[in-house]
C-alpha cells in the first residue's frame, strides 16, 4: 500500500507495560514510566496508534483469548487514566512449533511476519511505508523492515538482549532508545521533518 496515513505500531509487553514472562491475568499489568505520555504525544499528532504483539501463551495453553478481554480492558484503562488511547490492539495467538490445536500452525500475523500490519494497514487506510514499529525485540524491527516502516529498538523488556541479537544477525534498528518515551520523540521528529539522529 502507498497510499494512505502513517501510524505508529507499539508492540505491548516490555514496550508499553512490563514485562512479566507471559502476562496472565490483568492484575499482572503494569505500564512502563512515560508509556502514557508517549501514547498520548501520539494521539496529539493525529497518527494512529496502534498495538501489535505476539500472544503465544494462548497457543501454549496458558491463558484462552477470552483471557485477553480483561486484560486488555486493563491496558486501555491504564493508559485512558493518563490521556492516552490506543486506536487498534491486534495480536498473535499462535505459534509454528508448540502449542494446542489450531494455534499450533505457521501463520502470517507472528511476528517478524506482516500480517498485523497488513491487517491494520486494511483497517486503518494506512501507507506502511511512512510507518512506525516500536518495540523490545529483534522481531519487531524485523516486522518493520519486512513492511519498509522504521523499526524503533527500545532497550525496556527484553531490549538489552535485542541490542546484540540485532548486532548478531545484521538487523540494524533504525533508533535505539532507552523507553517509548524516546523512541515517540525520535518518532514526532521523523514526521514533522525534524533532523535525528540515531541514538
Amino acid at each position: 500500500m502507498t497510499t494512505g496515513r502513517p501510524a505508529v505500531f507499539f508492540d505491548r509487553d516490555g514496550t508499553l507495560n512490563e514485562e512479566v514472562d507471559f502476562l496472565t491475568e490483568a492484575g499482572q499489568l503494569r505500564l512502563i514510566a512515560g508509556a502514557g505520555s508517549a501514547v498520548r504525544a501520539v494521539n496529539e499528532s493525529g497518527i494512529p496508534a496502534c498495538v501489535i504483539s505476539n500472544q503465544s501463551g494462548i497457543a501454549r495453553g496458558l491463558f484462552s483469548e477470552d483471557d485477553l478481554v480483561p486484560i486488555h480492558e486493563a491496558f486501555r484503562r491504564q493508559l485512558g487514566a493518563l490521556g492516552a488511547r490506543i486506536d487498534r490492539i491486534y495480536y498473535c495467538p499462535h505459534h509454528p512449533t508448540q502449542g494446542i490445536g489450531p494455534y499450533r500452525v505457521e501463520c502470517e500475523c507472528r511476528k517478524p511476519r506482516p500480517g498485523m500490519l497488513h491487517r491494520a494497514a486494511q483497517d486503518l487506510g494506512l501507507d506502511l511505508s511512512r510507518s512506525y514499529v516500536i518495540g523490545d525485540r529483534i522481531v519487531d524491527v524485523q516486522a518493520a523492515k519486512n513492511v519498509g516502516a522504521l523499526g524503533i529498538l527500545v532497550l525496556t523488556g527484553y531490549g538489552m538482549t535485542s541490542v546484540e541479537e540485532c548486532r548478531a544477525q545484521g538487523v540494524v534498528p533504525d533508533c535505539i532508545a532507552p523507553s517509548v518515551r524516546e523512541a515517540v520523540e525520535f518518532v514526532l521528529k521523523d514526521y514533522k521533518g525534524v533532523p535525528t539522529e540515531n541514538a
